[in-house]
């Protein structure tokens, strides 16, 4: 039953060939305890009789569809290791830059709300980073309009030692007033399933992926109800899907014209993210 890690991820291949390369890699390199460096470097080494039998598990639970996150248990944002289990969105490396944006507006004080929290992703590392940059007396609260998210998130903080006050709420709704909010909501529109990964489809909550029939169902909501919710000079930090910069611009031209607003691109080059402040 002895496999070289190289024959084992030609097996692996053959038990999931609907599964994209890149997923198989992820799934034998994190059960070994691998970087991604490590894995290419050490192809020749032998792999225990437990090894091949959980990679071979794995490999029938990735073929069915399942997501490798899910299969693990956990996903990676910003170098934090998070708890995620189906019914919670799996963090995007792309949200990692909406972190970083929003933690060089952070000071000390702010009471901060992640909007939509999913697996807690964005607090784990807008509170760790903000603690590693010596920003202090923060205070965390994160909401979702589901409670299998709120479970995981609350797990997820209590592993890394966070006081965060948890909420279910449906966008804004019954919640408190704060400095800063920062939310990646449901963008994606109907229309674009057919681009999407069948994976992501099968496994991922809708509610978190899907926003209305154009994609911005959440931001009217955000927009008629964010002036209740924000102090006076408060900033909100969102994501967006590429496409809808435009009506979006044009929506928070209308329906927020006391709001200072910016939209930045991603890494990629794509329209992604959008910054807001206050002006009062």
């Amino acid at each position: 039953m002895h496999k070289s890690l190289r024959e084992m991820r030609i097996e692996a291949s053959e038990l999931a060939e609907s599964a994209r390369s890149e997923e198989i890699d992820f799934l034998l390199a994190e059960r070994l305890g691998l970087t991604p460096s490590q894995f290419q470097l050490k192809q020749d080494m032998e792999l225990s009789d437990a090894e091949v039998k959980q990679a071979r598990k794995d490999m029938k639970r990735l073929a069915k569809g399942d997501s490798p996150q899910y299969i693990l248990g956990y996903a990676w944002f910003l170098g934090y290791r998070l708890r995620v289990a189906k019914g919670v969105l799996i963090p995007r490396f792309e949200t990692e830059e909406l972190v970083e944006w929003a933690l060089a507006h952070l000071q000390d004080g702010d009471t901060v709300l992640d909007l939509g929290t999913g697996s807690g992703n964005i607090t784990v590392a807008l509170a760790k980073e903000a603690e590693s940059k010596g920003i202090k007396d923060l205070h965390f609260y994160a909401s979702d309009v589901k409670d299998t998210p709120l479970r995981i998130s609350e797990e997820n903080f209590l592993d890394y030692g966070l006081d965060v006050t948890t909420r279910k709420a449906n966008v804004l709704l019954g919640l408190g007033k704060f400095d800063l909010i920062i939310s990646n909501p449901p963008y994606i529109k109907p229309s674009e399933k057919n681009v999407m990964d069948k994976g992501v489809l099968a496994n991922e909550p809708e509610e978190a992926l899907f926003g209305g029939q154009d994609g911005l169902a959440f931001y009217r909501k955000f927009a008629e109800e964010v002036r209740d919710h924000l102090n006076s000079g408060g900033r909100f930090f969102m994501e967006f899907g590429f496409s809808e910069e435009d009506e979006l611009k044009a929506l928070f031209a209308e329906k927020l014209p006391d709001f200072k607003v910016e939209f930045r691109r991603d890494m990629a080059g794509k329209p992604r993210m959008l910054f807001g402040e206050w002006k009062k």
